[in-house]
């Protein structure tokens, strides 16, 4: 029995060496499983972006929908990244409903029916991804007679929220078009069911009846590669890089925060957290330095040049007020690095201080959680993981003064009590492993 993944990206990258697996994430999830089974990913065509193909000893056959500049914007753009990832991430102010851009997202959901329809055989489990290809699914269910599955990577907002979109009842009706609905956390299940239930689908339980079908909706978590972050942590050059970046540091303590520079990580307030630690507890002065990577992200996107500056002028007052000859208290890092480098990073922070506004998982926490030495998490109870992950410490990421009073117990917290929670942390993270997480959503699926 073959295996048909649809994603918007392709799980391939062009490296000097030639093309390889991308890193982390689905394809790390997804790719293993492709390759024992035998199948086809199927992927956008990106308008201007250069066509790439499997490695020759692949089993994996990629199969490119081409979209012209017009769709890409509308679809990708558009819809999928001005009217659904604000939603689901609850910045309201920032959903833009542009009927067009429906338009797009549903012609673009309806080149790749046609796709996998075509790439399809008898036999063929489908499995769809993400906010990109909500549609898909019911659109599949009309063409070919397979088990489909969906899983959807980004938070599922409550009813009352998702209930804004005009086009809300389609695209929920696209999603129930597979037979299996997967989500990262029992919550995000329960807004999803609530969601079905408002639009007059009858649920019981966690499954929603759909004319004579019944379509399961589970929580299925997603983690890490463990063994490759086991290796990183075990890495000599990684080790010295890590004493390095403490030397970098100058302080007796050091706090990490990775990110790309998006408006849901919540960068700006956890800058403003730290510069009220330093004013609320003074005795952290010359003591502690903060370390913050910012992925460069959406560049040409307007919300994100303006995010950027607000961070910019955030880090310059920090610096401005409390920079010393011999101390610096913040590095502001603008780029991209690869995994060996983030992991020199965990294994160098005291502390990770990850706390997005709203995510859906958040895969840097249980990263840092499996390969710090005797680091401690400050995680935002708002990210997906914050449900698996309880040995960290907890935050409301809107709330200045409890972040700060948070970072100043994580920074005094003694060895013994770090030591004890990172061992359960890193328990729960093995529980969480990537590929495990693809074989029992399949195996739910197909069972």
């Amino acid at each position: 029995m073959s295996l048909i993944v649809v994603a918007n990206r392709a799980p391939f990258r062009l490296t000097p060496e030639g093309l390889a697996p991308a890193v982390g994430g689905l394809a790390t999830a997804l790719l293993p499983v492709l390759e024992a089974r035998g199948g086809v990913w199927v992927a956008a065509g990106e308008w201007g972006e250069k066509p790439i193909a499997p490695p020759r000893e692949s089993r994996v056959r990629l199969l490119r929908v081409p979209l012209t500049e017009r769709e890409w914007q509308g679809y990708y753009g558009g819809f999928a990244n001005r009217v659904l990832w604000p939603l689901c991430h609850y910045f309201l102010e920032r959903v833009e409903l542009r009927r067009e851009h429906f338009q797009d997202y549903l012609r673009v959901n309806r080149r790749f029916a046609e796709a996998v329809s075509g790439a399809w055989r008898e036999g063929d489990v489908v499995f769809v991804q993400d906010y990109h290809l909500l549609l898909l699914p019911g659109l599949l269910r009309e063409r070919i007679r397979a088990p489909i599955g969906f899983f959807f990577h980004i938070p599922w907002p409550s009813s009352g929220v998702f209930r804004i979109l005009p086009w809300g009842r389609a695209l929920v009706e696209g999603v129930l078009g597979a037979d299996l609905v997967g989500f990262h956390t029992p919550e995000y299940v329960e807004n999803f069911l609530r969601t079905a239930a408002y639009y007059g689908f009858p649920v019981e339980g966690n499954r929603v009846r759909v004319g004579e079908r019944s379509v399961r909706v589970e929580a299925h978590p997603l983690g890490i590669d463990t063994r490759r972050f086991r290796e990183l942590a075990e890495d000599p050059g990684v080790g010295a890089h890590a004493r390095a970046l403490r030397r970098l540091a100058g302080a007796d303590r050091l706090i990490l925060g990775v990110d790309r520079l998006d408006y849901t990580k919540g960068v700006l307030e956890r800058l403003l957290a730290y510069e009220r630690l330093l004013q609320s507890y003074p005795h952290w002065r010359g003591r502690v330095a903060f370390f913050q990577i910012a992925t460069p992200s959406r560049t040409s996107v307007a919300a994100y040049r303006e995010l950027k500056r607000r961070v910019d002028e955030a880090a310059g007052r920090i610096l401005g007020n409390f920079l010393r000859e011999d101390w610096v208290p913040l590095r502001y890092f603008y780029q991209t690095y690869s995994q060996e480098e983030l992991a020199a990073f965990y294994r160098a922070a005291d502390v990770a201080f990850i706390t997005p506004l709203r995510d859906g998982m958040n895969l840097v926490a249980l990263e840092y959680a499996y390969t710090a030495g005797e680091g401690v998490l400050v995680l935002s109870s708002l990210a997906g993981a914050a449900e698996y992950l309880k040995e960290a410490l907890l935050v409301n990421p809107y709330d200045l003064d409890g972040m700060a009073a948070t970072l100043d117990r994580a920074l005094r917290m003694p060895l013994g009590e770090r030591q004890e929670r990172l061992e359960a942390l890193k328990g729960r993270v093995e529980a969480l492993e990537v590929q495990g997480w693809a074989e029992r959503f399949l195996a739910s699926l197909e069972g």
